[in-house]
């Protein structure tokens, strides 16, 4: 056998680490699409518009939402009873939450606390807390479908589908009750708020145009018309136009949501399902249930792509950003010596914890003794942080502000969130490894 050199041995290992890390760091924010027939998920790096994974979730995947920071994804199994989280850095199911029989849409308020679950086989709509990951509590709704949130947290909205008392009921999210019924003529299918929350625009089965309702009100503006069988309407944030699934011809519809008029149409697959917008505001994502692919659409106008997925793909959700791995972050690679179960040794300098989606990320970490480790808001609520041994820390971290601590001396650190104290975490401290 041929010695191999001690510099080669070195970059044989650094590759092989590199390789166990982490999942492939994808070049854009990744598209989460459920295939209702074959109860997976397939995730889409938006940057190559490739298929990256496929995830078997829940059967008969339905709603599909995408946590605020883009770390979780979470799927509704209108088969099964529950609703799977995704890791979104590794696209591997987590866990299954129970929800209840039959649940088919979801919605996530902005800050990422509470899923909202349309619980069809059970006539209710459950408050999953994500951070207890469980239902905490339910509000009793005839035949739920989809759910939309105002922008502004206050009310949802339940598109409620019971035969003969077809209905918008409009759920108070403070105090999780009925507050209003609106009765419909036709089966509600889906509705979404636009992104400023003046209108709410919902799609009636049967009917050839979206119907326009002011939330402020409750009072209904002139239709938008289309062609046959409209399904999901939108106006996102920084688009002059809104947009509209239109099944029957095959096509996204281009309103003014002004005029209430269209703009243009575009040609996609068959039986286009759903839409979501790409983090830059430049493409739009179309679900094709009856071509078992997904089509991109530059609204600049340049040649649309499409991209194939499994079978019956329905609903699709798109990151706002990319996510950076954490075995990615800064830190050394440490040839001849093994990590620690808990996280990485970071090298002489500023280690980095962040709070997002009312949790410490990462939860375990390992600094040298000497070492800066700060802590972000990144959170739309405020923070804190206190140590169990008394010593220094934050009482308040308001969002986007942080708070950095210096370590001298080794042992193990535990801490929690002085306003959340269900959020905890730890600190490992150990003696700065001696310079050969």
């Amino acid at each position: 056998m041929i010695a191999m050199p001690g510099f080669a041995r070195i970059l044989v290992v650094l590759t092989a680490l590199a390789a166990c890390a982490a999942p492939a760091l994808a070049a854009g924010p990744k598209a989460y699409v459920g295939n209702f027939k074959d109860s997976t998920v397939s995730v889409i790096d938006t940057g190559t518009e490739r298929v990256v994974a496929t995830v078997p979730v829940a059967a008969g995947p339905d709603g599909i939402v995408v946590a605020p920071g883009g770390r979780s994804v979470f799927v509704s199994g209108s088969g099964a009873s529950a609703v799977s989280e995704i890791d979104a850095a590794t696209d591997r199911v987590t866990r299954s939450i129970d929800v209840g029989k039959g649940p088919q849409g979801l919605a996530m308020t902005a800050d990422g606390k509470w899923l909202l679950v349309a619980v069809n086989g059970d006539d209710r709509v459950a408050f999953v807390d994500t951070t207890a990951h469980g239902v905490s509590a339910s509000v009793a709704v005839p035949k739920p479908h989809t759910i939309a949130i105002r922008p502004d947290g206050r009310q949802a909205y339940v598109a409620s589908q019971e035969p003969g008392h077809f209905a918008l009921v409009v759920i108070d999210m403070a105090t999780r009750a009925v507050v209003s019924e609106i009765a419909l003529d036709k089966p509600p299918r889906d509705l979404e708020f636009g992104h400023d929350g003046k209108a709410l625009y919902l799609t009636l089965a049967g009917l050839p145009a979206v119907q326009v309702l002011d939330p402020a009100t409750n009072q209904w503006a002139a239709p938008i018309p289309t062609g046959v069988s409209p399904h999901i309407a939108q106006h996102f944030a920084g688009m002059a136009s809104g947009v509209v699934v239109v099944q029957g011809p095959g096509e996204v519809m281009l309103f003014d949501p002004v005029a209430h008029a269209s703009v243009r149409s575009i040609g996609v697959g068959k039986q286009p399902h759903w839409l979501d917008l790409s983090a830059d505001g430049k493409k739009l994502w179309v679900s094709n249930e009856g071509s078992n692919d997904v089509s991109v659409v530059d609204l600049a106008g340049g040649p649309m792509h499409t991209v194939a997925v499994g079978n019956a793909p329905r609903k699709i959700a798109v990151q706002r950003a990319a996510l950076v791995p954490v075995a990615h972050a800064a830190g050394s690679v440490h040839v001849g010596s093994s990590a620690p179960a808990e996280g990485s040794v970071h090298a002489a300098g500023s280690a980095h914890v962040a709070i997002r989606n009312f949790a410490f990320e990462p939860a375990q970490i390992t600094v040298n003794v000497g070492q800066s480790l700060t802590w972000q808001n990144d959170d739309g609520a405020p923070h804190g942080v206190v140590f169990k041994d008394g010593t220094t820390g934050i009482d308040l971290l308001l969002p986007g502000k942080s708070f950095a601590r210096t370590f001298d001396k080794p042992g193990v650190y535990a801490y929690a969130c002085s306003v959340h104290p269900y959020m905890t975490a730890r600190v490992t401290v150990v003696a700065s490894q001696a310079k050969s």
